[in-house]
């Protein structure tokens, strides 16, 4: 998978970074930088092509998942994460999923998943139109800062909040930060800094 590397400090968490339609590997490395200038840094490129923009799946249409295409790649990722974490020597529990959109829409799916190593997110402009019936465990020990819209062109205020509930009703521990648009913004990454910051430190003192 195309990708981009780049090794931080020792004692500083991985910024797994997972761009929205359109973008690339390169498109969210300033919003990184903003998160945590000191992190590991290992930046994605999405494999499908939509009309000439990349995307980390398939959709059918605007707002609905091609979902068998979706776990197919999930997995394809996953995997790819997994001989990362080994080559790059870095922890997967301890990494941390940045995602705007379409890959926080990936991330969603990582960090959901039965059995997933991953752990800690940081999702802007999620969105999540699909049944996960079928996933059985519990996400006590997962951690996600969400940025949502409460006017989003693109994501429905109640699909706003199926994200939400999407991760309540599995106990995991949520930080909800409500902007207006499909956007990031200067204040979202401000408040998603501070609670990274302290999530790092619980990791510290837990260990």
């Amino acid at each position: 998978m195309k990708h981009l590397f780049y090794k931080g400090d020792l004692d500083q968490p991985t910024l797994i970074l997972l761009h929205g339609t359109g973008g690339d590997e390169t498109s969210m490395l300033s919003i990184a930088k903003r998160l945590n200038p000191h992190a590991s840094v290992l930046s994605l490129r999405g494999d499908v092509n939509e009309n000439g923009a990349l995307r980390f799946f398939q959709r059918l249409s605007e707002g609905q998942y091609d979902v068998v295409d979706l776990e197919k790649r999930r997995e394809r990722l996953r995997i790819f994460l997994e001989e990362a974490a080994q080559s790059y020597q870095f922890k997967l529990d301890e990494a941390v999923l940045v995602g705007f959109s379409n890959g926080a829409n990936m991330a969603i799916a990582l960090l959901l998943e039965d059995d997933s190593l991953l752990k800690i997110g940081v999702l802007m402009a999620p969105m999540y139109a699909i049944d996960t019936s079928h996933l059985r465990q519990k996400k006590a020990k997962t951690r996600v800062f969400l940025s949502l819209g409460s006017a989003d062109p693109i994501v429905p205020l109640d699909e706003s909040y199926k994200v939400i509930s999407e991760f309540e009703k599995r106990d995991a521990v949520l930080q909800v930060y409500w902007v207006r648009g499909h956007e990031v913004t200067a204040a979202s990454l401000e408040a998603a800094k501070k609670w990274l910051a302290s999530q790092m430190l619980l990791m510290r003192s837990d260990g």
